[in-house]
């Protein structure tokens, strides 16, 4: 079975950590975010991966290489113009006109049992199978409204009186047929454009409401907690990569180091992202903050959707 893994987003609210790479090549306490995706996959013994690359190309093709490390064999297919979430399989057509086949969105760490939903999509004769989780905390996440065991419709963000709302997790199944409401060369998205296509025609979306452990790193506040998450399950109270120093005097805890970061004599670092080549002077005092070197993205345009930071010495520095 084939897989394509979304990993040509922007990634405009992880911004300025995607300035120089795109989301799914970020670093989770040492392996990038997409190489979580490509062995969950694996796992499963979805083994041939189709990744489509937009923004900073490059930075995914150095995070995965050829896919041997993580059990999988990666196909990159670059788009010039980026297509959405359904038009990235118009693109990518002839890789999936065979048989059934995974969509996951490269934003994501799961356990979520992947054959139990294969399971749900055989039996229901469906054309595609989302799968949901209940979204117990109502966290903004829009609201798929199912009913008999299909989708019905996508709604807007839980309200306080919804009393099990479900949301989508990314994780699509779907046969060859679904390219026929796919649009041809034109940006799309699944659940905009295709999917509501295909239930007004009749089609059969089944909902497979999963369990178990599923992180959507989508926000730099998501980033860092959900790293926090993982640290604290491994016993540990911070990550530093390669060729990073920490003085003997520093204090460092809950935070991410990416590589060749330097934090100096009495620095206190707590709660933070420090990005490639970041320098930590001595006696600085970094909370809840994600910091990059100030080169980065000085002249560079803020994306919309990205939270302000402001300039401190060489680095630039974003509150969260």
């Amino acid at each position: 079975m084939r897989a394509i893994v979304l990993s040509a987003g922007y990634g405009t609210r992880l911004w300025p950590l995607t300035e120089d790479r795109t989301k799914p090549a970020i670093p989770i306490l040492g392996k990038p975010l997409v190489g979580y995706v490509a062995e969950y996959l694996a796992s499963y013994g979805i083994d041939e991966i189709v990744v489509n690359l937009h923004h900073r190309p490059e930075s995914v093709r150095r995070a995965l290489g050829d896919g041997s490390a993580f059990g999988v064999k990666l196909h990159y297919v670059e788009e010039p113009v980026i297509l959405g979430t359904s038009g990235a399989l118009d693109n990518t057509r002839e890789f999936f006109e065979r048989e059934t086949f995974v969509v996951v969105n490269g934003k994501i760490i799961t356990d979520i049992d992947l054959r139990a939903a294969l399971e749900t999509h055989r039996s229901s004769n469906a054309l595609a199978t989302l799968v949901l989780l209940p979204n117990t905390r109502r966290e903004r996440f829009s609201v798929v409204e199912t009913e008999g065991g299909r989708v019905k419709k996508f709604a807007g963000m839980p309200v306080a009186n919804d009393t099990s709302p479900l949301m989508f997790t990314g994780i699509h199944i779907m046969e060859p047929r679904i390219l026929d409401y796919v649009p041809r060369g034109v940006f799309s998205d699944s659940v905009i454009h295709v999917y509501p296509q295909a239930l007004a025609n009749g089609e059969i979306v089944a909902a497979h409401v999963a369990s178990g452990k599923w992180r959507e790193l989508s926000t730099l506040k998501r980033y860092l907690d959900i790293s926090i998450e993982l640290l604290r399950e491994s016993g540990q109270s911070l990550v530093a990569g390669e060729r990073t120093s920490i003085a003997s005097s520093a204090t460092v805890n809950d935070s991410v180091l990416w590589d060749d970061v330097k934090v100096g004599a009495g620095a206190r670092v707590s709660r933070a992202v420090l990005a490639d080549d970041v320098t930590i002077p001595d006696g600085e005092v970094i909370e809840n903050a994600v910091v990059v070197p100030r080169q980065l993205v000085e002249g560079k345009t803020r994306p919309e959707k990205a939270l302000p930071g402001d300039f401190r010495g060489e680095n630039f520095v974003v509150p969260l």
